[in-house]
């Protein structure tokens, strides 16, 4: 069994407070700035707000979520409200939707990852196998009644997460630079790995 330590409210709030103030700084953007630079910022932003999503979920009890469109490249943190609903967190526009710049790709990845484990995350008896919310007490109904789709990546009060890869891509459609990326990683806990890639995996 894990032995997990824990951490004081005042200690929490703290780490909070200085990763918005970082976050603040990483967000702050130039339009003149260089492909490579502009990567290396929005894949920091992302693993700044993963993290302190994370944070969140542990600190208020609440089981969050990552949900990545990936046609659109917006990304969106969620959490499951009383009536088990994914819903967008009211008065933390951090965690609201967010939409990487134009040429700009995301590709997310959950199978057969070569480090991931298989008996943290769905001993919680609150997802299922499939990565979706499980379907005791679902009732069909008419099509607008249809929920939207649950987050790929869980973000549990425990302090568990779905493992995951996802790929930040600067695909350039006309012009002569190259294709950058970055890969971020989470395997179980925060905080998350990022790498530099010559190419997508």
């Amino acid at each position: 069994m894990r032995l997990q330590k824990g951490f004081t409210l005042l200690e929490i709030m703290l780490v909070l407070a200085l990763m918005g103030i970082a976050i603040s700084i990483i967000s702050f953007t130039n339009n003149g700035q260089a492909p490579d630079k502009q990567l290396e910022q929005e894949s920091k932003r992302l693993q700044v707000v993963f993290d302190m999503a994370s944070d969140y979920a542990v600190l208020n009890q609440l089981q969050m979520g990552l949900l990545v469109d990936q046609e659109k490249s917006i990304y969106t943190f969620v959490h499951l409200d009383e009536d088990n609903k994914w819903t967008v967190i009211e008065g933390q526009k951090l965690f609201e939707e967010y939409q990487l710049p134009e040429e700009f790709t995301l590709a997310i990845e959950l199978d057969g990852l070569p480090w991931q484990s298989d008996d943290s995350l769905f001993d919680q008896e609150v997802f299922d196998e499939e990565l979706s919310v499980s379907n005791d007490g679902v009732q069909i109904g008419n099509q607008e009644d249809i929920e939207p789709p649950p987050p790929q990546v869980f973000i549990l009060s425990s302090g568990d997460i779905t493992p995951f890869e996802l790929t930040i891509g600067f695909e350039p459609s006309f012009s002569d630079q190259r294709a950058l990326y970055v890969l971020l990683q989470g395997q179980d806990f925060t905080p998350l790995i990022r790498k530099t890639l010559d190419e997508p995996l």
